[in-house]
């Protein structure tokens, strides 16, 4: 810090009051191309799920330019999906409010006797097994979109 304003100081009295960087030598970048951005973003429409490893090999660019476009110039983010139990329709999401709000209501009368009140008539155990991980089900969204959802297996 000490040294950058010894730097500017000695250049304010040179009477450079340039705020600018200079240009320098070397590699200009040309990753951040629109075409470049338009051809990532093409990828991913195709396939949501695509990796940038893969989108980095396909265009021959680093996987940090990638990831940079992606998440700067194209506002995505990788995003698991949501596990939800049931893809309910609207008279069975009625009916469930409507359940939901009985029992609230049961709860309410006498919290102390609720739990003993309650009556199970079903016992049969299921069990789930997805073959899908969190980390196979990651998808590219835009920042604003909701996230993938992923409903039990009826």
């Amino acid at each position: 810090m000490h040294a950058t304003v010894k730097n500017w100081l000695a250049k304010f009295k040179r009477g450079d009051f340039s705020t600018c960087d200079a240009p320098r030598p070397g590699r200009p970048k040309t990753v951040t191309t629109p075409e470049i951005i338009n051809q990532i973003h093409e990828l991913i429409l195709e396939d949501c799920r695509i990796l940038a490893k893969l989108i980095s090999e396909q265009l021959g660019i680093s996987r940090e330019w990638v990831g940079s476009i992606i998440h700067e110039d194209l506002e995505m983010w990788m995003l698991s999906a949501k596990w939800v139990p049931k893809c309910l329709n609207s008279d069975q999401e009625l009916q469930w409010c409507q359940s939901s709000e009985q029992l609230l209501e049961f709860f309410w009368r006498d919290p102390n006797d609720f739990l003993s009140r309650m009556v199970t008539m079903d016992k049969t155990w299921l069990h789930h097994y997805d073959l899908e991980t969190m980390q196979q089900s990651m998808e590219w969204q835009h920042s604003g979109s909701p996230r993938p959802k992923k409903f039990q297996v009826q």
